[in-house]
């Protein structure tokens, strides 16, 4: 008896809930692809999407100094935000570590990615594909990972070989 009352009560909670899920509201519509794309542009460590373009350190110093150094300093060297250059060997035990794009990130891809899609702060995703080519290569060259007039683009980006590349464990995403 005891059991019969709380599996009709049960049943009544199953069929409430049934009753008032299907009087919910209808908030929003499906997202078409087109509508998603803009936004969907992240690249990651091995390249993938990246966007056509180019750019060279040389012409990457002429769109830092006028989006990028009120922000980051002369020629990286930060403040009032974060620094770009420098920090080489920092990494090691018993040193402080300077975490910049030089001695900390381990991929030239990701920097292409965070800056084409955040920056300059204030105006997020306003530079041209090869404005941010050309400052991803500014920004390297300083750092002295690439030539001044070596080539940024779709094909030579994921083959830069960062100084901190090995220092990063990857977990491969499980399916879901």
């Amino acid at each position: 008896m005891f059991t019969l009352k709380y599996l009709a009560a049960g049943a009544a909670i199953i069929a409430l809930t049934a009753t008032v899920s299907a009087q919910a509201p209808k908030f929003g519509q499906p997202i078409a692809p087109a509508d998603i794309a803009p936004w969907d542009i992240s690249i990651g460590p091995d390249g993938a999407g990246l966007p056509p373009g180019r750019g060279t350190a040389a012409q990457g110093e002429a769109v830092y100094a006028a989006k990028c150094q009120a922000c980051h300093g002369e020629k990286g060297a930060g403040r009032p935000n974060d620094r770009l250059v420098g920090g080489k060997g920092t990494l090691e035990a018993g040193k402080a570590p300077v975490k910049t794009v030089g001695s900390y990130w381990p991929y030239a891809t990701t920097l292409f990615d965070y800056i084409r899609r955040a920056m300059p702060f204030q105006e997020s995703k306003s530079l041209t594909n090869d404005e941010a080519y050309a400052v991803a290569a500014y920004i390297l060259n300083l750092n002295e990972i690439i030539g001044k007039d070596d080539v940024l683009d779709a094909q030579s980006l994921p083959n830069v070989r960062m100084p901190n590349r090995d220092g990063f464990i990857l977990f491969p995403r499980s399916p879901k």
